[in-house]
């Protein structure tokens, strides 16, 4: 892999777990005054997803939030890496379509939700991922054979 790719997929991965994890920080109020808190999230998702029924918007939102968690845990440590970066993918396409549904494209353009999609995607293209637990895996499966 070239330097600079090694080095891009690298902050690549930091970046959209830092998003995933300051996401969740926030609705777990985590982040003090400057979260949004739970009863906030929930309001919000069900804003994001109207055309949902409401008794599923708990569901929806707990399962966001485990899901962004064990994504970004996943990418922070390099661990399953293409199959977590595809799961940030399908995750925020959904976002980004849901949010274009209920509010118009403008809203996931502001936020930046295509082009988060298009980094996770990236993401799963490359060869290999440095400085992770893939990297130390598969050497220790080349040396077995």
């Amino acid at each position: 892999m070239k330097k600079h790719q090694a080095i891009a997929s690298l902050l690549l991965r930091l970046a959209l777990a830092a998003g995933f994890l300051s996401a969740v920080a926030s609705r777990l109020s985590l982040w003090g005054s400057r979260s949004s808190g739970w009863k906030n999230f929930l309001t919000y998702t069900a804003e994001v997803n109207s055309f949902a029924p409401k008794s599923v918007i708990p569901s929806l939102a707990f399962t966001s939030t485990v899901l962004e968690t064990l994504i970004a845990i996943t990418l922070l440590v390099g661990y399953k890496t293409k199959l977590a970066a595809l799961g940030a993918t399908v995750l925020t396409l959904f976002f980004a379509l849901a949010m274009s549904v209920s509010f118009g494209v403008k809203e996931p353009l502001d936020y930046s939700v295509f082009a988060v999609c298009a980094g996770a995607f990236l993401l799963t293209t490359m060869p290999c991922y440095r400085w992770s637990i893939d990297e130390k895996l598969s050497k220790i499966n080349r040396n077995k054979i």
